[in-house]
């Protein structure tokens, strides 16, 4: 993608554990076509997939009546992805800091931790019903 335009698709899944996998490596075939190295592609992808195991595990708890919704939108320089589910929603300002120490054990409890740290811009809107995240990542020039 090197002539300024941009790629777009949306998909509309099932809240089954297969959903994160095809969230995962979409991010990362939309990350490779913007221009981005593979390890930086597979660091996208690997975000996406926390916040589609967020909307699916947390979410819509496996629930066959909520879907997950993701948009990408991949440019020569950017990469755009959102990621939705059906449930309650929650505060994110109430998710516990990985990195305090009665936290280091837990085998959970990262996945926002890892999005803001290789992602541009991790945003969280609460839906009626559901949590939407979108995660942008600019390719440095």
């Amino acid at each position: 993608m090197t002539d300024g335009t941009t790629s777009r698709i949306s998909l509309t899944l099932d809240s089954v554990i297969a959903t994160v996998d095809l969230i995962e490596q979409t991010a990362i075939d939309f990350a490779n076509r913007a221009g981005f190295d593979a390890d930086t592609a597979s660091n996208i992808g690997m975000v996406a997939r926390e916040a589609a195991a967020n909307a699916v595990v947390h979410g819509n708890q496996f629930d066959p009546a909520r879907t997950v919704s993701a948009t990408f939108e991949a440019s020569v320089d950017t990469i755009l992805i959102r990621i939705a589910d059906q449930g309650p929603g929650f505060d994110v300002a109430n998710i516990p800091d990985p990195l305090a120490p009665e936290n280091l054990l837990r085998s959970s409890g990262r996945g926002v931790f890892l999005m803001r740290a290789f992602m541009d811009e991790v945003t969280f809107r609460q839906l009626t019903p559901g949590t939407e995240i979108t995660l942008l990542k600019h390719r440095p020039q």
